[in-house]
């Protein structure tokens, strides 16, 4: 499941309780990605518990891994680490950091994390991050935090292709938004190139799409309850940029994805929303009743997804609602024959 602050402790108390394996707690305009899991870690013994995703212009690797490690030990051991570019209009926005060479500057940063949550003093020198950064009179990196025991799964979230192939390289997992069954058939192909650079196979690797999810009788009626969630994500920043528009635009509604964001950028949120495709919606997430749920579930495990976490929007629905929605995709999961 996915959350946010509204509610996280009752939602994942319940989740935990229906047999959920993990709560992602994302991380963007309503809430920081460590306050929520550390709220939950708090309020439940079981369900694993994962960022998805922690922004990397938003925080050095050092402080990465330093919050990585303190959640891990504070939850005995339950943590999952999902990192993320973000966007180039929120990480030049947002965090004042430039959006030039990405892919390099993730390598990089995993690395780091990685040294540091072994516990060892990292001393790095890269094209993007040096340290310590005035040599070897500086003091290095060094996370001593109480070990869970366990080490911290690395999951990345991507989209292009090159993206893709680093994660299956460098990561222990991949975080997908906005993806139907056969882009993650797609995606799962990019990722096994990736193992195969380290002579690894697809064994182990989680494969995690983050589908919106509103269930009920009347499926217009659900896209309609997704409506501004889809056209918040894509009005962010310019559509050339914006990867939610840029998936629009692949599947086939590259107008209509302008068209959101420029209604957006003029203030018109009810417009925007209106203006989303509900083919897109539909293609691209949960939406109806549990039966038709179920099969879209199975179809998403026949495209080679591990673990598929349900996004549920805190904008159009309360609390109860979104205690509903858990206890429905739970039965959607018994019915579809995917759940193991």
């Amino acid at each position: 499941m996915n959350l946010t602050y509204q509610g996280a402790a009752e939602l994942a108390v319940t989740a935990e309780r229906l047999g959920y394996d993990v709560a992602f707690a994302p991380e963007g305009y309503r809430s920081d990605a460590a306050s929520v899991l550390g709220l939950v870690a708090g309020k439940t013994d079981r369900i694993g518990l994962a960022s998805g995703v922690m922004q990397i212009p938003g925080r050095t690797p050092g402080m990465a891994a330093l919050t990585a490690a303190t959640l891990n030990s504070l939850s005995g051991g339950r943590f999952r680490l999902g990192l993320g570019v973000s966007n180039p209009d929120v990480s030049d926005g947002w965090y004042g950091v430039p959006f030039d060479r990405p892919l390099e500057r993730t390598r990089e940063y995993v690395e780091i994390v990685r040294t540091a949550l072994s516990g060892r003093p990292v001393v790095y020198a890269g094209e993007h991050y040096r340290l310590p950064y005035s040599g070897a009179a500086g003091a290095p990196l060094h996370v001593i935090t109480e070990p869970a025991g366990t080490s911290v799964p690395v999951y990345l979230g991507a989209v292009g292709p090159r993206n893709l192939r680093l994660a299956g390289e460098i990561a222990d997992g991949w975080i997908g938004v906005f993806a139907a069954p056969e882009q993650v058939a797609e995606s799962v192909e990019r990722i096994a190139a990736g193992r195969a650079l380290r002579g690894a196979t697809l064994d182990g690797f989680e494969v995690i799409p983050c589908l919106a999810t509103s269930v009920g009788e009347d499926i217009a009626g659900c896209v309609d309850l997704l409506r501004a969630h889809y056209a918040h994500l894509m009005g962010i920043g310019d559509p050339a940029r914006n990867f939610y528009c840029k998936l629009a635009a692949q599947l086939g509604w590259p107008q209509e994805a302008r068209e959101v964001s420029l209604r957006i950028h003029k203030g018109d949120r009810a417009g925007a929303a209106a203006a989303v495709p509900a083919g897109f919606i539909d293609q691209t997430s949960l939406v109806g009743p549990v039966g038709r749920i179920a099969e879209r579930m199975a179809a998403y495990a026949e495209a080679g997804v591990t673990t598929l976490s349900v996004m549920i929007s805190a904008v159009d629905t309360d609390l109860n609602g979104r205690l509903a929605v858990l206890e429905q995709a739970m039965a959607a999961l018994q019915a579809s024959g995917a759940g193991g």
